[in-house]
């Protein structure tokens, strides 16, 4: 008989037909557990594969006496309380570095989008304004990447090809990360010099506790009236009310953001807005991001049931190997 797999999450069905030829899923379709299955099936459930961001805390992870595993799908694992599955001696697994190519694309994608205000270029077009000769103020020309000063906010995996793509489009690049590393790039030692550095800050900081709402208004602030910020990493990590009045006021030019406080809501007063440029959550969604996050799922998995510790798991205090 398989070995039993809950997914926890809502997903889609296509993205758990790997997992679903080697593990017998018992799919709540993103409901309560205990609500989709009766107790008795829930007590002999050993793993549970959920999405990075989706709370899971340990009342929850009570339900499932026998639970020796949380496989988080993608890199995020913010949802997961540590400290509850660390009493309870349940690993928690993630897909380091799996989609950081592809995230990194994105954050490239929005940036330009934003900065060189491709959305209002191509309603320029659709309108017939070009053809017209009628002229815009958000046509006028703007910087180009190679008098930008790019901020990258978290130097992980996804940081570090963000920060080797925007040298590689001839901008300056700096950083500021919990630890100093040994790359090619100006180092800052609080996010506050950074802003004040930057024209471009790009959010790519894991999402915890101490990173909620760390990109303020008085961050917004000193990014500038000709700054952007782009945000790939969660919507936790920026004040999103302020977000929205620094870019009614005129406090910063615009934006790029893949991701949002209240996942898949969006503020009517930031999809209003001209100056921001927004898509679904897509960083990781490409075909060989997916594949390899779910290499690392399986693996996870696999070690799990054969009795021996996760390939790609996380490390206390949040640290990854």
């Amino acid at each position: 008989m398989a070995d039993k797999v809950l997914i926890y999450s809502r997903f889609p069905k296509t993205m758990m037909t790997r997992f679903a030829e080697a593990f017998e899923l018992l799919d709540t379709a993103g409901k309560p557990a205990h609500e989709v299955f009766p107790a008795e099936e829930l007590a002999g459930v050993r793993a549970v594969l959920t999405a990075g961001g989706t709370p899971l805390g340990g009342a929850e992870m009570d339900r499932f006496p026998k639970l020796g595993a949380i496989v988080c799908y993608g890199t995020g694992y913010d949802g997961v309380d540590l400290k509850a599955a660390a009493a309870r001696n349940i690993a928690v697994g993630h897909s380091p570095g799996a989609n950081a190519a592809s995230v990194a694309d994105i954050a490239m994608t929005l940036m330009l989008a934003a900065t060189r205000r491709i959305l209002v270029a191509d309603q320029y077009v659709r309108s017939g304004d070009w053809a017209a000769s009628r002229q815009s103020p958000m046509m006028r020309p703007q910087a180009g990447m190679p008098s930008r000063r790019i901020g990258v906010y978290g130097m992980g995996e996804i940081g570090r090809k963000i920060a080797a793509r925007c040298a590689a489009f001839e901008s300056e690049v700096g950083y500021f990360s919990r630890s100093r590393h040994d790359l090619p790039y100006q180092y800052f030692p609080t996010l506050e010099a950074m802003a004040d550095w930057c024209s471009v800050l790009m959010v790519a900081v894991r999402a915890s506790a101490e990173t909620n709402h760390v990109v303020n208004a008085d961050i917004l602030k000193r990014v500038g009236a000709d700054g952007f910020i782009v945000n790939i990493s969660r919507g936790s990590v920026i004040d999103e009310a302020a977000l929205v009045a620094a870019l009614t006021d005129g406090t910063i030019a615009g934006a790029g953001l893949d991701v949002y406080a209240r996942e898949p809501h969006v503020p009517d007063a930031l999809t209003a807005l001209p100056n921001v440029v927004l898509s679904p959550h897509i960083g990781g969604h490409t075909l060989d991001s997916h594949v390899a996050m779910q290499n690392c799922v399986l693996a996870n998995l696999t070690a799990l049931f054969d009795g021996k510790p996760l390939p790609h798991d996380v490390r206390p205090e949040g640290k990854t190997a």
